[in-house]
């Protein structure tokens, strides 16, 4: 696929016309990560504003006890970054590929004027960022649950409406792999505490899991769905 037609797929870009989609791309190199890769830690942030070509990345915090808290994964078609003076949210974070990632980066020296001259991009930039500080406050009821069983199933819930899902029967598939110490960071807990929750909340039908894989119930995504609107109003 050609940059040009890739760049369109993006939501962000759905305002961009042709001609502004091929001054986007000589605004853009990609860069190839191996999975694991450390891309960024609070203390080596430098601006820049990124698009996920491929793969997943992981948005995380450290606790002072240097637990780590996922506050997002992005997969292909998102954003991250700050550049002069617009911020998704990300200088304080650490971020790592989940798997091998090719990665976006935008020229800053040229980005600010093409802002000013596509107010409609500028404005899909805010909505972006709105829903970046969305899922920091449904981070925060997160790890505020006591129960640790409700961690995961929060957790679980908030990725499958991130990263879409399909139904079979009474469950909803989550569209993108997930292993239990993924599960483990999201829910600000051990991989083995989670693997065991795990097994309790599949005995007891409220998930499935296989291979790098999880299904949440139905009526759980519902349930999710009616705690977060409130937020989703505001």
């Amino acid at each position: 696929m050609n940059k040009i037609l890739y760049l369109s797929q993006f939501d962000l870009m759905s305002s961009l016309s042709e001609a502004d989609l091929v001054e986007m791309d000589s605004m853009t190199s990609i860069t190839t990560l191996p999975k694991h890769t450390t891309i960024q830690r609070p203390d080596t942030f430098t601006e820049g504003f990124y698009f996920v070509k491929r793969g997943r990345i992981r948005l995380y915090t450290l606790s002072p006890e240097g637990k780590q808290f996922t506050v997002d994964m992005l997969s292909a078609g998102h954003v991250f970054g700050e550049m002069k003076g617009i911020s998704l949210g990300t200088r304080d974070l650490y971020i790592e590929t989940l798997e091998i990632c090719d990665i976006c980066l935008m020229d800053r020296n040229r980005f600010e004027q093409f802002l000013i001259d596509h107010p409609a991009f500028m404005m899909r930039m805010m909505h972006v960022l709105s829903e970046r500080i969305e899922r920091m406050s449904e981070l925060t009821q997160t790890l505020a649950l006591g129960n640790l069983h409700d961690k995961i199933i929060h957790s679980l819930c908030r990725l499958a409406e991130q990263m879409g899902w399909t139904q079979k029967d009474e469950y909803c598939l989550i569209q993108c792999t997930i292993t239990h110490q993924e599960i483990a960071w999201m829910a600000g807990a051990s991989r083995e505490s989670v693997t065991a929750a795990i097994k309790e909340l599949s005995q007891s039908g409220r998930i499935r899991t296989g291979f790098k894989s999880a299904s949440i119930h139905a009526s759980e995504l519902r349930a999710f769905r009616q705690l977060i609107s409130p937020l989703q109003d505001v």
